[in-house]
C-alpha cells in the first residue's frame, strides 16, 4: 500500500465502514456448492438472489427474494434443470427476472450446472446455456424447463457477461478456449471467436458502453477484444507474472483494473491505461495469500471491492485521477472465510441509510449481508453519494449493437429510492423503450396547496410536487400497461393486477411524504415567525 505523510486526501468515501447484518436478517442452511471454479457462485439484484447450491445427481441453484431471511428450508424449489454442477449465474441488466445460467455435464461424471452437455440429433456433444425467467413472487416449485437454450461449446462454460446497454447480447466463455456472442431473443450465436485464447479464459469483461470486452487468460496476457470485428486491439504479455488466475474489470473511464500474482506469489492490484499497456499507471503488493482476488467495480464511485476466496477480509479502494491512482480506503474483516460473493447493483442499496454498496458472503452453509455506508449525520437524500445510475432499460436493440452502434447506459436517479419496473421477460424478443437520461428525481408528489401558511417559494416547489405527481400516476399506467408477467403467466393476470395497484399505492406513499416534509418546514416558518 502506498500512504503519504502529512498529507489527507480529501475524499468523502474515505471513512466507508462495512457492517455485517444482524443474524436473524442471514440466511441460514444454504448448502453453497463445493465446485472447485474460481467464481463468485452468487448473483444479486434488486429483487432476488441466485446462489448455486450443492445437489446431487445434477446441478441447481436456489433463486430467493431479497426480503428472505432465516432458515431456508430443504424442500425450497430451485433451479434444478441441469444434469451436472452450476459454475455460474448472472442476471440480466435489463430484466430483474431473467437469468442466464452456466454448467458443465458428462454422460459419465457430474460436473456444472448452466451449461449442459448433452447430444444433439447428430450425436455430437454440445455445451448449452440456459436462460430462466423467473415470476415475480419467486418460485413456487422447482424450475425445469429453461425458456432459451444456446448451444455451441464444445466443452464446459464457466464464465457469463450480459451486454451492458444492449438487449439480449449475451458472451459465454468455455474451457474449449472459445469466446461466444448470443442474441438471446433468438437464439443466435452471432459472433464466436475461436482463434484469440491459445488456454484457458479466465474473465471477461465488456467496457462501459459495450463497444470493447477484456479478457485475461492462463498465457498471463491481458487482451482489449473487438467482439464484432473479431480482432484483438491491445494485448499485455504478463500483465502479472505469478501462474495463478488472473482477472479483470473495465472502469468508466476506458482504465482496466487487473488482480493477479507477482513471481513470488504475492497477490497484486495493477490499473491499466488501454491506450498503452507498456507499462502499468500503479502497481500494489496486497499480501501473500492463495486466493484469487475476485474485483467488483461501482461505476458511480469508482469504488474497487476485493474478494478474496477463503479469505476472511473484503478490502475497498478507489481509483481518482491522482496519482497513485488507486487509493486504499480500508478492509472489512470477520473470522469466517467467505467461499463466494455476490453484488448487489446499485439499484438495490438503501439510500435512506447512505448504502453504497452491498455484498451478499457465502459461507458453507449460510448468506450474510454485508453493507458499505458512508457516514452522513443528516437524512436528507445525500446526491454527491447518488449520481445517476444505469438503469434497467436497454439502450440499443440486439441487432442494432451487431450493425456497430454503441450508446451508453439510460441512467436513473436514486433520489427518493428506485422503485423497479415490471418484469420485462417477454421481451426476450421485444423493443427496449427508450429514455431521456434526466438528473431530476422521478419521485411523485400529491395534495393541494395550503394557501393560508405557504411562502412564494415554496408555492412554487408544491407546483413542482404536482407535476411530478402527474408523472407518477402517469408512469403507474404505464407500468401496467407494460406489465408482462400477464403475457407469460395468463392465468396469473389477477395477481398482476394486485401488483401493479401495490406499486401506485407506493408512488402514492412517496408523494404524501414529500408533501408532509414541505408543510412541516412551512409550520416551523411560522412558529419561528419567519412568516
Amino acid at each position: 500500500m502506498s500512504f503519504r505523510r502529512g498529507v489527507v486526501r480529501q475524499s468523502k468515501f474515505r471513512h466507508v465502514f462495512a457492517q455485517a447484518w444482524k443474524a436473524e436478517h442471514c440466511l441460514d442452511d444454504v448448502r453453497v456448492t463445493r465446485v472447485t471454479w474460481e467464481g463468485p457462485l452468487c448473483a444479486v439484484n434488486p429483487k432476488f438472489m441466485a446462489v448455486i447450491i450443492e445437489a446431487g445427481g445434477g446441478g441447481a441453484f436456489l433463486v430467493l427474494p431479497l426480503t428472505k431471511s432465516g432458515r431456508v428450508d430443504q424442500s425450497t424449489p430451485t433451479v434444478c434443470g441441469h444434469a451436472a454442477p452450476v459454475l455460474d449465474v448472472q442476471w440480466c441488466p435489463h430484466d430483474d427476472n431473467v437469468i442466464a445460467s452456466a454448467s458443465e455435464d458428462c454422460t459419465i461424471k457430474v460436473s456444472v450446472v448452466v451449461i449442459l452437455r448433452g447430444l444433439d440429433h447428430k450425436g455430437i456433444n454440445q455445451e448449452r446455456c440456459w436462460i430462466w425467467q423467473v415470476p415475480d413472487g419467486g418460485l413456487t416449485e422447482p424450475l425445469t424447463d429453461a425458456s432459451v437454450t444456446l448451444e455451441g461449446h464444445s466443452k464446459r462454460v464457466g464464465i457469463l457477461a450480459w451486454h451492458p446497454t444492449a438487449l439480449n447480447i449475451l458472451l459465454t466463455a468455455g474451457c474449449d478456449n472459445v469466446l461466444c456472442v448470443w442474441d438471446v431473443g433468438t437464439g443466435e450465436l452471432v459472433y464466436q471467436l475461436s482463434d484469440i485464447h491459445p488456454d484457458l479464459i479466465y474473465s471477461v469483461s465488456w467496457s462501459r458502453e459495450g463497444s470493447v470486452m477484456c479478457t485475461t487468460c492462463k498465457d498471463k496476457t491481458l487482451r482489449v477484444i473487438d467482439p464484432r470485428r473479431g480482432t484483438v486491439l491491445k494485448m499485455r504479455d504478463k500483465a502479472h507474472e505469478g501462474t495463478r488466475p488472473m482477472r479483470a474489470v473495465f472502469l468508466a473511464d476506458g482504465k482496466i483494473l487487473t488482480t493477479g500474482f507477482s513471481r513470488m506469489s504475492e497477490r497484486q492490484l495493477a490499473l491499466w491505461d488501454t491506450r498503452d499497456l507498456s507499462e502499468p499507471m500503479a502497481v500494489q503488493e496486497i499480501d501473500t495469500s492463495n486466493g484469487v482476488l475476485l474485483p467488483f467495480y461501482d461505476p458511480d464511485t469508482n469504488m474497487v471491492y476485493l474478494c478474496g476466496k477463503g479469505d476472511c477480509t473484503i478490502r475497498y479502494f478507489e481509483v481518482t485521477d491522482e496519482s497513485p491512482y488507486v487509493h486504499f480506503l480500508s478492509l472489512y474483516s470477520s473470522k469466517e472465510p467467505q467461499r463466494g460473493a455476490g453484488f448487489l447493483s446499485k439499484r438495490g442499496v438503501d439510500v435512506n441509510k447512505c448504502e453504497i454498496a452491498r455484498f451478499y458472503k457465502l459461507h458453507e452453509r449460510k448468506v450474510e449481508p454485508i453493507s458499505m455506508t458512508v457516514p452522513r449525520k443528516s437524512d436528507l437524500f445525500q446526491g454527491d453519494l447518488y449520481p445517476d445510475t444505469a438503469g434497467s432499460e436497454p439502450s440499443l436493440l440486439a441487432e442494432d449493437w451487431i450493425a456497430g452502434q454503441d450508446a451508453p447506459p439510460v441512467l436513473v436517479s436514486m433520489s427518493g429510492g428506485y422503485v423497479a419496473p415490471p418484469s420485462k421477460c417477454s421481451t426476450l424478443r421485444g423493443r427496449p423503450k427508450q429514455q431521456p437520461q434526466s438528473n431530476s428525481a422521478n419521485s411523485s408528489g400529491i395534495g393541494q396547496s395550503n394557501a393560508a401558511i405557504e411562502t412564494e417559494n415554496e408555492g412554487m416547489e408544491q407546483v413542482q410536487v404536482g407535476r411530478e405527481t402527474e408523472g407518477a400516476v402517469e408512469r403507474g399506467k404505464k407500468e401496467a400497461t407494460l406489465s408482462l408477467s400477464s403475457r407469460l403467466f395468463p392465468q396469473d393476470d389477477q395477481l398482476a393486477d394486485i401488483l401493479t395497484e401495490i406499486r401506485a399505492l407506493r408512488a402514492l406513499v412517496l408523494a404524501q411524504g414529500h408533501r408532509i416534509d414541505v408543510l412541516e418546514r412551512q409550520v416551523a416558518r411560522i412558529e419561528d415567525g419567519d412568516v
